[in-house]
């Protein structure tokens, strides 16, 4: 039996490809991403996971289903235990201040891709949402999975890597997959076109996320 998420990834299939094949992974890997773009990319996703922790507490708050909202309160739990936790970590190691923190410009894809996720939400409901936060797990799991199968020279770059191959987040991934199954087996075709459009445009920030940390984008 195919699954709903099966069509998902196959929808995005050549994005994820796309996104495996960026200089900002492969650099990654191979231990040559300087570190300022590093820098760049961990300032602009600690906004990211700030309003992504959010949206998860705003699907907790719109849902009487007791599973997924179990699911998203655990899940915003765990990206302060663990994502944030090790970036605060990566944040001491490399000098980047509070100062920093608070001066940083949102670059262009960042902002872009968080005002989505909202507007997924306001506009498409429940299972829009589950569907738009749903590649930034599930990407990044089977890129993490991958890189830790040669891992990185780097101690930041391995750590980095070690965060999304760990046993605990594959079943986070596969907790988020069941629910968004789950939900599609009781919606009609146009809400599941509204779900396909949400998992494509967060596949594509995802991409545009790699090059906006990879070319330190501005807004210029």
């Amino acid at each position: 039996m195919v699954e709903f998420t099966d069509q998902l990834h196959q929808l995005v299939s050549d994005l994820w490809i796309k996104s495996e094949k960026q200089p900002f992974i492969i650099e990654l890997q191979s231990g040559e991403l300087p570190l300022a773009k590093f820098r760049f990319y961990l300032l602009q996703d600690r906004y990211y996971l700030s309003e992504f922790a959010k949206i998860h507490q705003l699907i907790a708050e719109q849902t009487t289903d007791l599973n997924i909202k179990n699911f998203v309160l655990a899940s915003a739990e765990d990206l302060q235990e663990s994502e944030v936790e090790v970036r605060k970590q990566f944040f001491k190691e490399l000098n980047i201040t509070d100062d920093e923190v608070d001066t940083t410009i949102v670059a262009p894809t960042a902002y872009a891709y968080v005002n989505h996720l909202y507007l997924t939400l306001q506009r498409d409901g429940l299972a829009g949402a589950l569907c738009a936060i749903a590649p930034c797990y599930w990407l990044y799991q089977e890129i993490g999975h991958k890189m830790a199968k040669v891992g990185s020279p780097v101690k930041y770059y391995q750590e980095w890597i070690d965060t999304y191959d760990g046993d605990w987040y594959a079943v986070n991934v596969k907790k988020l997959l069941a629910l968004i199954n789950q939900l599609a087996t009781n919606v009609p075709k146009k809400e599941l076109a509204k779900m396909k459009d949400a998992f494509l445009r967060s596949s594509y920030y995802e991409l545009k996320f790699w090059q906006m940390a990879y070319n330190q984008e501005e807004w210029k």
